[in-house]
Order: structure tokens, then sequence, then C-alpha cells
């Protein structure tokens, strides 16, 4: 059985939770009660995003304010053209498993 990455519990809607998973800095996002999974590296300079702020389903670099979706990845505002990568998320119970 695989190791969860988080509990749900501790990530309340319109949040994010930097964990790690297999050595990948993953950003759990909760939007609307549904969490989602980025890698915590902004694709402009890689800078962590864990520090920026959650807006609905983007979420912004704290350092230079690309914009990126969280659901997707897709890069929205420049400096940013890189999508980050997304992972897939599963819920059971209250954990939150990640595959990288």
């Amino acid at each position: 059985m695989t190791t969860p990455a988080a509990k749900r519990s501790e990530i309340p809607p319109g949040t994010a939770k930097k964990v790690e998973v297999d050595g990948v800095e993953v950003l759990l996002c909760n939007v609307d009660g549904e969490i989602y999974a980025v890698e915590d590296v902004c694709t402009h300079d890689g800078g962590p995003l864990d520090q920026g702020e959650l807006q609905g389903c983007k979420i912004m670099c704290p350092r230079h304010g690309s914009l990126f979706n969280v659901k997707t990845g897709e890069a929205l505002t420049l400096p940013a053209v890189i999508p980050l990568p997304v992972y897939t998320v599963r819920i059971g119970g209250d954990d939150v498993y990640v595959d990288v």
C-alpha cells in the first residue's frame, strides 16, 4: 500500500500544502473541495510555488507573478510559458495519494 502524501483535512478549500512524494516536491491545492497536484516549481525560474497565493484554480508564483492553472498545469501569464507537471490524485477516506 502506498503511503498517503497528506490528509485531506489538512488542506481546507482555497489553500495549498507542499508535500514530498518519491523525492518530488508537490503542491496539493484544494479547489472547491477537489484536490489537485502540481509540481511545486515555477517553470519560469525554478522557484517554489508553495508561498504563492491560490486564487480559485490558479496559483501565483510569488517571485514574478506568473499564474498557473492547478487543474491542467497550463501557464496562464508571462513570464512563464511552460506548463507545470500535473499528477494524478487519489482519495481514500481522509488520505490523499499522489502518483508521480
